[in-house]
């Protein structure tokens, strides 16, 4: 008598990357009472799901939406369908689809959660071996832009016991200047949010310069005021000062909240809580690389637990389309409290549809960034 294997895992390391759902849907079938087994990837907008193993079957309706957004399983019992959320270090990536032929019982819904939980970190793994996923993923040939901004991305969500984190950019397949970074050490978060001067792929090369210059700084150890500073070394000793980043740095202590900030440009941050809506208020220094020499200094100010920190390139707070008064002015604050229920995942989403209809059709003149932290509370 066959034994069922303990886990998924052991195959998916030896399978080849671009297989990884052909090897979860054959151990499902042959181990579980599962007749048909589909994975959805979330395209680049984060607004559809479509699928992978057979690219012709149906893509994500509203109950694959709601597993994606609310990250729980989703069943129909009138169908047999079972949905599992992809995620991994709350990084949303899809949907796994089950089409059950009989009741799987408590135990097998419980290994069903596992299994999806390893495919999620398996093709994290493997995306940058395979082109499959990412092909999945865009619905439109990106610009050359565009494609080296997705890749310098860290990911488009982040979470913990201690916090929530998500970004998005707009438009997807067209983007310029604008991105974001962020890493999480011990207790140290860091979050930067980026506006380069600039359009097309030079504004991309400019913030390629800029966020590995960041992140050359900050895996040797440097603070923020020494990232910035190296940043701005390497984007005046490439451009002279003739281009620059606009640029807002930002460290949080995951423990007690504090945040340290360095303000250099133009993106903005704000405060939400519990329906209110407050500006943070710094001083703002030079963008990266208008000066040889920049110097740079840390400001502070205090999250409590339950806030929800917004940072926004000015593509969202000073959009003017058609000659209209500044979206950051009025539209930006009724989007982000309509966001008060969601979470950041759902929420950045909101607020860039929300721009979106603000411009009523006009084309955008810049590209567009949000990023969005929700702090918990603090650990014992």
């Amino acid at each position: 008598m066959s034994v069922r294997p303990a886990s998924v895992g052991s195959f998916l390391r030896a399978a080849p990357p671009d297989r990884l759902p052909e090897v979860v849907a054959h151990h499902l079938r042959t181990w579980y009472p599962v007749d048909a087994v589909e994975m959805l990837l979330s395209d680049l907008t984060m607004s559809a799901l479509w699928p992978v193993i057979d690219p012709e079957s149906p893509a994500g309706g509203p109950l694959e939406q709601r597993c994606f957004g609310s990250q729980q399983p989703v069943s129909d019992n009138g169908s047999g369908k079972l949905l599992l959320p992809l995620t991994t270090w709350g990084d949303r990536l899809g949907v796994l689809r089950l089409q059950l032929t009989a009741d799987p019982g408590q135990d097998a819904l419980a290994e069903f959660v596992t299994v999806a939980d390893e495919l999620a970190l398996a093709m994290r793994a493997a995306d940058k071996d395979t082109d499959r996923y990412r092909q999945v993923a865009r619905r439109q040939r990106l610009t050359m832009a565009a494609e080296l901004q997705w890749e310098l991305l860290p990911g488009r969500s982040l979470g913990g016991e201690r916090f929530r984190l998500a970004g998005q950019l707009d438009p997807a397949y067209a983007m310029y200047g604008d991105h974001y970074d962020w890493s999480v050490t011990d207790d140290r978060l860091t979050i930067t949010v980026l506006n380069g001067d600039g359009d097309g792929i030079e504004a991309a090369l400019l913030t390629t310069v800029a966020v590995n210059a960041m992140r050359n700084a900050r895996r040797s150890g440097a603070n923020i005021v020494e990232q910035a500073e190296l940043a701005s070394d390497a984007i005046y000793s490439r451009y002279a000062g003739q281009s620059h980043v606009a640029t807002l740095l930002l460290e949080v202590d995951l423990t007690g909240g504090a945040v340290e900030a360095v303000d250099a440009g133009s993106p903005r941050a704000l405060i939400a809580h519990e329906g209110d809506i407050r500006g943070v208020s710094l001083e703002q220094q030079l963008p990266l690389g208008m000066f040889g020499d920049s110097r740079y200094e840390i400001q502070k100010f205090q999250l409590e637990p339950g806030d929800r920190l917004l940072v926004v390139s000015d593509g969202v707070h000073a959009a003017t389309p058609g000659g209209r008064p500044p979206y950051g002015e009025a539209g930006l604050l009724n989007a982000l409290r309509r966001t008060r229920l969601q979470p950041p995942t759902e929420a950045v989403g909101t607020v860039i549809r929300a721009l979106r209809d603000y411009h009523a059709g006009a084309e955008p003149a810049d590209d567009a960034v949000i990023v969005c932290l929700d702090w918990l509370r603090r650990t014992a």
